[in-house]
């Protein structure tokens, strides 16, 4: 039985065992390198090029976070030690800001909001009173309810335009109840909190957002 011997080698994706060069399939097997198309071989590089850069990426933002994190709580610390209170915590929402007045950093602090089984009740009741209303009913108000209910994954729901309904005056009584079981619906489960930066030329120029998301960059 001949032996099969793995020898290292400095190209990615390649695999060379007794002296041939192979590479991984998507079906788990082997193909001889020679058997792989030139266009298959240089996909195969340029995404795990990209991939190595957004690997090196990824690391630097999460030690980016840690840092801010870490530099923004000292320094609340500080400002706590001299005033002799705790700053921040669950609902801290705050800004920093340079001496100039050209560099800040805002801190915002969101609930995580989910719906309960209630909303289902508020659901019926609104869908009987858009068919009793019918074409008396307003055009925005059907509109708003269709966005708020429009689910694009099971079990969520539009949030902003469930809200919106509550700001709607309306004084048919099943309405009400309505808005009574989605104002029984929300479920705050926790919160999380985002971290933006802002920069500007001068004191009579508007803030323009540093851009992190690389969707946005």
């Amino acid at each position: 039985m001949q032996s099969v011997i793995l020898e290292e080698t400095s190209k990615p994706g390649v695999t060379i065992i007794n002296g041939r060069e192979f590479m991984h399939n998507a079906k788990g097997g082997l193909d001889p390198i020679g058997n792989v198309k030139d266009q298959y071989k240089l996909e195969d590089q340029t995404v795990r090029k990209c991939i190595e850069f957004a690997l090196n990426l990824n690391a630097q933002l999460s030690r980016f976070r840690g840092h801010t994190a870490a530099d923004l709580s000292a320094l609340d610390a500080l400002l706590g030690e001299k005033y002799n209170v705790t700053i921040g915590g669950k609902k801290g929402n705050r800004t920093y800001q340079t001496y100039d007045g050209l560099m800040k950093i805002q801190v915002q602090v969101s609930d995580l909001i989910t719906f309960g089984p209630e909303l289902q009740v508020a659901k019926t009741l609104i869908d009987e009173c858009l068919t009793e209303w019918s074409a008396d009913s307003r055009p925005e108000i059907q509109s708003i309810v269709t966005r708020a209910f429009n689910t694009e994954k099971e079990g969520q729901v539009n949030r902003a335009d469930v809200f919106m309904l509550l700001k709607l005056e309306i004084e048919d009584t099943r309405w009400k109840k309505a808005m009574e079981a989605i104002r029984d619906a929300i479920r705050v489960t926790g919160s999380k909190e985002y971290v933006r930066f802002y920069k500007r030329d001068s004191l009579e120029a508007d803030w323009q957002a540093i851009t992190i998301d690389l969707a946005k960059a």
